[in-house]
């Protein structure tokens, strides 16, 4: 059972308001996930949603069974933060940070029930 990853980078948004998406697909199975991204009215579910499909992608060039396939984990982590000036009274500046995130999702396949692991099935 391989996890199946992919991975976002520098995504121009923070990672607190990615995090809100992030957490609602978390656990689910591929086809929940992908369900939930297409109702939620949030900027960051339509990346999500691709990122999604290209983990499914990755998992289907592996030889995995996309139908069992279910939302291991999804890591939002902060990026680059681009610092730029907003000019304010008497001359001087107010500092904006323009916040980055880098998504990582991991994707698994779920045993069925009385299948036994190949790893495990051979004693010799």
């Amino acid at each position: 059972m391989n996890e199946i990853t992919a991975q976002l980078n520098s995504y121009r948004q923070s990672p607190r308001k990615v995090r809100l998406v992030a957490n609602a697909i978390k656990g689910k199975s591929a086809k929940e996930a992908k369900n939930r991204l297409d109702f939620i009215i949030k900027r960051a579910a339509s990346p999500l949603h691709k990122l999604l499909n290209s983990a499914i992608a990755n998992a289907k060039d592996l030889g995995a069974n996309t139908d069992n396939l279910w939302v291991k984990s999804i890591t939002v982590n902060g990026g680059k933060i681009l610092y730029r000036r907003r000019p304010v009274s008497h001359g001087s500046a107010h500092a904006i940070h323009k916040r980055t995130s880098h998504v990582t999702i991991v994707l698994q396949e779920k045993l069925q029930k009385g299948k036994i692991e190949k790893s495990k099935n051979k004693t010799k």
